[in-house]
């Protein structure tokens, strides 16, 4: 083949430079493997006993279901999850809707869900508020179905405090607080996380995945604090999670999560 007419030789130093950078690139990628499959098999291998009561939940749309829909609580109890989410808003009328955005119309009622979760006898609910408008109506339908003990809120922010307190005082609430990455093991950050959760009534703090360590959930704990974690799909985040054992994760996938908490106990026997 002919060469290009017009075009630059290569310089040999030039190809030198192209050649030692892709093989440093391939040498690092290789490595960034390694390390990463070493820190799998030590999450996987944990023996970090998991809190009495530890739960999984059932992320809306949860094994390719339609985000809140019913389909999606019915799949999420079919394989074993303990808490099925869905995201709470309300119609224009105030009517409580399961939408995360705003309702265009068509949505499955909060009364419907509740009423499909009424038939399972101890399957709970994370009610993830995106709207505050009607708490109050939220509480009145948990109390006609008997499910005032079954469920309990997420999505709530410093701000939606004193609503949630008024409207809805039977119904229990994590916080939801956006963790420093860059300071989730300084005692004195997480310190300030405990003192902000513990002193707004929360139960807990419920928080990104990729910002939980062990720093965290201890704290909590000491402080008879919960801890949720959002939200876990791969076989690494979820062994990871469980190496940090928190009282509850969040995933889309129940199967896998069912799976790898049932080999987790066989190899614990």
């Amino acid at each position: 083949m002919s060469p290009i007419v017009g075009a630059p030789p290569i310089k040999p130093k030039a190809t030198f430079f192209i050649i030692f950078v892709i093989i440093v690139a391939a040498v690092t990628a290789v490595g960034c493997l390694c390390v990463k499959r070493q820190r799998f098999l030590e999450y996987k291998n944990s023996k970090t006993p998991l809190p009495a009561g530890f739960t999984y939940t059932a992320h809306t749309g949860c094994m390719d279901t339609d985000d809140n829909s019913l389909e999606s609580i019915e799949k999420g109890a079919e394989y074993g999850a303990d808490i099925v989410e869905f995201d709470l808003n309300f119609t224009a009328d105030n009517t409580p809707v399961l939408c995360h955005d705003e309702p265009k119309g068509g949505e499955v009622t909060l009364e419907e869900a509740f009423k499909k979760l009424a038939e399972y006898g101890t399957l709970r609910a994370n009610v993830d508020v995106k709207n505050t408008a009607n708490l109050s109506a939220v509480q009145e339908l948990s109390e006609k179905y008997g499910l005032s003990d079954r469920i309990f809120y997420t999505g709530i922010e410093l701000e939606d405090v004193e609503t949630v307190k008024k409207d809805s005082p039977k119904i229990r609430y994590f916080l939801n607080v956006s963790v420093d990455k860059s300071q989730n093991t300084n005692v004195d950050y997480i310190a300030s996380l405990v003192k902000t959760v513990s002193e707004c009534g929360a139960v807990g703090i419920n928080f990104n995945k990729d910002n939980a360590t062990k720093e965290i959930v201890n704290a909590f704990h000491r402080a008879n604090l919960l801890v949720s974690v959002w939200t876990a799909d791969s076989e690494y985040d979820i062994y990871r999670l469980l190496s940090l054992a928190p009282d509850n994760i969040t995933t889309r996938q129940p199967d896998k999560t069912e799976e790898i908490l049932e080999n987790r106990k066989n190899t614990e026997r």
